[in-house]
């Protein structure tokens, strides 16, 4: 790749004709930013390194609000990358709250209904991984930013709810063929969510679980620091007790959603599941601890 990679240390020039392919900006994506507001951050930093307000930027590769980890960014030339670094293989670690479900499959939508766990452990979850391994189609979630007649299907998803009308069971949105190479169960929580899940006060018998989830502190900034449109993003609470909670790795194609794997993988135990943590770890070759976090970022900008 010859677009200049940015790493920490590293000193940038102040002129952009020192990179003439242009600079890849590997971000840690924050808790509750969205991947337009992360963009919009780092752009007018580069504007003010560079001098100058007509250098393109853009990301490859959207995170949801609720996520965090890895997110490039792209400046000049390298802009161009942008589809191809997409379209590499990415993986994340989930955690998949089961016993119930949410019209958005994540947190950003309080819970909607509850269902029984009899039966569920470990093994149960393990049991329905094969199933979703390889080619299949999949159905990507109304709240998301997929383009449907040019219109974000979130965006019409808000406003069926602005009208009273019910989302589940849409078929506004069609399968779309993903691929998924790896599911592997991490750790299994039963009966009450993961810590890890919460975001907050990791559980202690998973030291190593938790450095590698990066969650603690939900993305390592202070409400403060939230952007604008983080802000107003929802997250409902999780109760304490009545589900069980599996952190699980995937590792999949360009185009899969994990909330839509996590309501399918509900489906599939007989019971309901919802995304209640999401973290990208890896892009193609970028990995999550090899990024920049935004104060990173911006402190070499």
């Amino acid at each position: 790749m010859s677009a200049y990679i940015v790493k920490r240390g590293c000193s940038l020039s102040r002129s952009l004709d020192d990179y003439p392919e242009g600079l890849i900006f590997p971000l840690d994506k924050p808790w509750r930013w969205t991947s337009a507001d992360l963009v919009r951050k780092v752009k007018f930093a580069i504007f003010k390194h560079f001098g100058s307000k007509h250098i393109k930027v853009g990301h490859a590769g959207t995170l949801d609000p609720l996520a965090t980890g890895v997110l490039l960014i792209c400046a000049g030339k390298a802009t161009k990358l942008a589809d191809t670094l997409q379209s590499h293989e990415k993986e994340y670690i989930a955690g998949v709250s089961i016993g119930a479900t949410t019209p958005s499959y994540d947190r950003e939508k309080e819970i909607d209904a509850f269902y029984p766990l009899e039966g569920l452990d470990a093994d149960a979850v393990e049991a329905v991984f094969p199933q979703f391994l390889g080619d299949q189609m999949q159905v990507a979630p109304l709240f998301s930013a997929k383009s449907v007649d040019g219109v974000r299907a979130y965006e019409t998803a808000r406003k069926m709810l602005r009208e009273g009308l019910s989302v589940e069971g849409s078929d506004i949105l069609k399968a779309s063929p993903i691929h998924i190479s790896a599911l592997e169960l991490l750790e299994f929580c039963d009966g009450v969510p993961c810590r890890a899940a919460c975001g907050a006060e990791l559980r202690e018998s998973r030291p190593s679980l938790r450095e590698n989830l990066g969650i603690v502190g939900q993305g390592g900034l202070p409400t403060p620091f939230l952007s604008p449109a983080g802000q107003r993003i929802n997250v409902a609470e999780l109760p304490s007790e009545g589900l069980c909670t599996a952190m699980i790795r995937v590792q999949c194609s360009k185009g899969t959603y994990i909330r839509a794997l996590a309501r399918d993988l509900g489906e599939a135990l007989g019971s309901g599941a919802f995304l209640s943590s999401l973290r990208r770890t890896r892009s193609g070759d970028f990995r999550v601890e090899d990024c920049l976090t935004l104060e990173d970022a911006l402190e070499l900008l």
